[in-house]
């Protein structure tokens, strides 16, 4: 019996246009955040994301598309650092924390640290997630996003608020950031140089 062998287009393993990388503790909802807006869909589970998740995505901006990667990580405490192979290349991060557990929002301070260790001028935008828990907390001002200077986003992917349009600004800040005089070529070229 003749085993019928799949056939790849070659676009399906190409290299990315652009990468975001999301990050946060366990279970503050990045995997399902990813999930919602690639397929408008939520389904309850307690199983946490083990390694790392790579999704690719198309997208449309200003007539153009991208394939972008989104990368998810497992955000467990017992990876107390991540491999910079992670962050290599990325053009945008989405650091999410759970409204619900306060540690949550605590550890942004190592997450983002060792983010910019790896990438030190990418745009980052924080993600307040999980608001369908405590819908009080959208009256909130969260001193880390001030002090950082990021945009903050209050969402939740069980019910979609805000979703689409927290990927859609991290695309265009991704697109922003490639796009800009010594962007990226220049933090790959100075990582290089340096390593």
């Amino acid at each position: 019996m003749k085993r019928k062998v799949r056939e790849y287009d070659e676009n399906e393993f190409s290299k990315a246009d652009l990468k975001i990388i999301l990050l946060g503790d366990s279970a503050v909802g990045k995997s399902k955040l990813v999930e919602r807006f690639l397929l408008d869909d939520y389904e309850e589970r307690q199983q946490s994301t083990y390694a790392l998740t790579m999704y690719r995505h198309n997208a449309k901006f200003e007539g153009k598309t991208y394939k972008i990667d989104l990368w998810d990580t497992a955000g467990q405490e017992c990876f107390q650092t991540l491999h910079a192979s992670y962050y290599y290349g990325a053009h945008a991060c989405i650091l999410c924390f759970d409204v619900t557990r306060k540690i949550t929002y605590t550890n942004l301070k190592k997450w983002y640290e060792e983010m910019r260790q790896n990438c030190p001028t990418i745009p980052c935008l924080l993600v307040a997630n999980k608001i369908d828990l405590d819908p009080s907390v959208t009256e909130t001002k969260f001193k880390f996003a001030e002090s950082n200077n990021l945009p903050i986003y209050y969402t939740s992917s069980a019910d979609g608020t805000n979703v689409v349009k927290v990927f859609q600004e991290a695309l265009k800040a991704a697109i922003e950031h490639k796009q800009k005089p010594g962007g990226q070529f220049m933090d790959d070229l100075m990582d290089y140089l340096q390593g």
